[in-house]
């Protein structure tokens, strides 16, 4: 399989979405949506057409599912159930910190001039999320 393809990072409140392709193995971060908002995620899959889509799964250090992970697999359950392309489902620890690192540095660098907003950790998150998953795919 190739192409194109979306990664999430499911919150409560706010979803993360990244984009990349297998070509590069590279993800960037793309926006971020209002969880349970489909109008916005089918613009996002009308749009970008992807080849699959990566649901990051939230699992506490020892690798143990929380409640979190619970709704994180019914939102990539849904996913399935609303488009034809494969929905797959990945470890996400660290991803936050991950993405914290990312904006930390690039605020330090000047790279970022904005003051960080609440969903850039989120759609850097679902980066990070993709490009583990792109690099081991």
């Amino acid at each position: 399989m190739s192409g194109t393809y979306l990664g999430f990072d499911y919150g409560d409140q706010r979803t993360g979405v990244a984009v990349g392709d297998d070509i590069t193995g590279q993800a960037r971060a793309l926006t971020t949506i209002a969880t349970g908002d489909w109008a916005a995620l089918d613009r996002l899959l009308q749009q970008w057409r992807p080849a699959a889509l990566i649901v990051g799964l939230p699992l506490d250090e020892d690798g143990n599912e929380q409640r979190i992970t619970h709704a994180a697999r019914a939102f990539a359950q849904d996913l399935r159930a609303r488009q034809s392309a494969p929905v797959h489902e990945a470890d996400e620890r660290y991803s936050s910190r991950a993405a914290d690192d990312v904006l930390r540095n690039a605020r330090a660098s000047g790279q970022m001039t904005r003051r960080v907003r609440k969903g850039d950790r989120d759609s850097h998150a679902a980066q990070v999320i993709l490009a583990q998953w792109l690099g081991g795919a």
